[in-house]
C-alpha cells in the first residue's frame, strides 16, 4: 500500500466511526457564532488594538461553550463550533445561545467603559454585535494532517445561512434541519422570551431553504444584571465580591495588584508566575500562574480612574474551567492620604458544572479564595 493509499484509508476511518451510516456520514450539530460588524470595525476605527480585541471576543465565544462543542475553524470574524451525536434540546441550545451572547456583550462594556480610550470610542461609533447560526445534519469528518475537517452538503449549507434575509444584526437563526428535531410546543416555550420568526433565502444549487429567527435584542436587559445566570444557587447573580480597609495609600495598593512578579506573594495557593518581562506593565500582557495543582491564565483588560478617583484594575481570567469568561475587577477607594479599601470582585458567565451541589460547593470554595487571598495581600502590603 503506498502513501497516498494509506492517507485515503485513514480518512476513511476517520469519517466511519461507530454509528455512522454507511456513506460514511454522522449526524452533527453545527453552530456558527458570528461577529457583525467586524470588517468596517477593523477597516473604519483605524486603531492597532482593533484586531487583538477582536481576537479576544473570539475567545470569550469559545470559551462560553456550554455543550461540549468542538472547535472546528476560525473564519476571521466567526468560529465553527460542532457536535456530533444526538441534537441538543431546545432548552439546551438556547442556554448557549445566551450564554454567548451575554458573555460577548458584557466584555465589550467593559471595554467601552474606558471613556479617555480610542478603542472605546471607536466601539460606540461603529457598534459590534452577534448572530448565531444553528443547522443540525450530516457531515463527513476526515483528519487531513493535525486537522480536522468536516465536509458535506450540510456545512455548506451552515456557512450558506450566514448570509440570508434577516433584517437586523443580532439574532439566533434555526434551520429546518434543527427544527425538525424538537417539539414545536417546546421551541414556542424557550423562546417565549422573544419572538420566533419565520424566514427563507433563496440560494444557488440549494434552492430556496426556509429557517425561523430570534432577536436577540431583549436580551439586552440582562445585561451585567444579577440573576443572569440560572445555574447560580446563590441568587445573587455571577458576582463574588470581597473587601477589606487597607493601611496603605491607594495608588500603592494599586501598583503591588498590578506586579505580576508579587502575584505568587499574595494570591491563595499560588507558586509561581510566569511573563515576558519585556511587556509588563502593559494593558493587554498576557501572564500565567501555577496555582495549586494548575495553571490560570490572566491578561491584563484596564486600568480606570473614575471622578471621584476611585481605580479599577481589570483583568480577564482564561483556562479557568469551572468559571468560564470570567474577570477580575480589583477596585481602590482611597479612605484618607494614608489608607484605603480593596474590592476583589470576580465575575463570571456561569458555573461549568449541571450538578447544584457541585456549583454551590465551587461557589463556596472560591469565595474563601478570594477572602484568603485578600488577607495575604493586606499583610504583604502593610509589612
Amino acid at each position: 500500500m503506498g502513501v497516498l493509499d494509506e492517507l485515503r484509508a485513514q480518512r476513511r476511518a476517520a469519517g466511519t466511526a461507530s454509528g455512522s451510516a454507511a456513506d460514511g456520514q454522522q449526524p452533527a450539530l453545527l453552530l456558527i457564532p458570528d461577529i457583525s460588524g467586524f470588517t468596517r470595525f477593523i477597516e473604519e476605527s483605524g486603531n492597532p488594538q482593533a484586531p487583538f480585541l477582536v481576537a479576544d471576543l473570539l475567545e470569550i465565544l469559545i470559551e462560553a461553550n456550554t455543550l461540549d462543542l468542538e472547535v472546528n475553524e476560525i473564519q476571521g470574524d466567526a468560529v465553527l463550533f460542532y457536535r456530533l451525536g444526538p441534537p441538543p434540546t431546545a432548552e439546551e441550545l438556547v442556554r448557549q445561545c445566551r450564554r454567548i451572547y451575554l458573555d460577548f456583550q458584557n466584555y465589550l462594556r467593559l471595554v467601552e467603559r474606558d471613556t479617555g480610550s480610542a478603542l472605546a470610542a471607536s466601539l460606540h461609533e461603529l457598534a459590534l454585535t452577534l448572530k448565531i447560526v444553528v443547522h443540525y445534519g450530516r457531515v463527513s469528518v476526515a483528519r487531513i494532517r493535525e486537522h480536522t475537517k468536516l465536509m458535506g452538503r450540510d456545512v455548506i449549507v451552515v456557512h450558506r445561512l450566514l448570509k440570508n434575509n434577516v433584517a437586523g444584526s443580532e439574532y439566533i437563526l434555526l434551520s429546518d434541519g434543527y427544527l425538525r428535531t424538537q417539539p414545536p410546543a417546546e421551541l414556542a416555550r424557550v423562546f417565549a422570551w422573544t419572538r420566533l420568526l419565520p424566514g427563507s433565502t433563496y440560494y444557488e444549487y440549494l434552492g430556496e431553504t426556509p429557517y425561523h429567527y430570534a432577536h436577540l435584542s431583549p436580551l439586552r436587559l440582562l445585561l451585567n444584571a444579577p440573576g443572569v445566570d440560572d445555574d447560580v444557587p446563590t441568587g445573587q447573580g455571577c458576582v463574588l465580591k470581597v473587601r477589606r480597609a487597607l493601611r496603605v495609600p491607594a495608588p500603592y495598593a494599586l501598583r503591588v495588584l498590578s506586579n505580576f512578579r508579587l502575584r505568587p506573594r499574595w494570591m491563595e495557593g499560588a507558586t509561581a508566575v510566569h511573563y515576558d518581562v519585556t511587556k509588563a506593565g502593559r494593558l493587554g500582557t498576557s501572564y500565567k500562574v501555577d496555582v495549586f495543582s494548575g495553571q490560570i491564565d490572566f491578561q491584563t483588560v484596564q486600568c480606570l480612574e473614575d471622578e471621584d478617583g476611585r481605580l479599577t484594575y481589570v483583568e480577564k481570567i482564561s483556562h479557568f474551567r469551572l468559571f468560564p469568561n470570567a474577570l477580575l475587577f480589583c477596585c481602590v477607594e482611597a479612605v484618607d492620604f494614608d489608607s484605603c479599601l480593596l474590592t476583589l470582585e470576580l465575575r463570571y458567565g456561569h458555573v461549568a458544572s449541571s450538578h447544584r451541589l457541585i456549583r454551590f460547593g465551587q461557589l463556596r470554595r472560591l469565595y474563601r479564595f478570594l477572602g484568603r487571598s485578600l488577607a495575604q495581600f493586606a499583610q504583604l502590603v502593610e509589612r
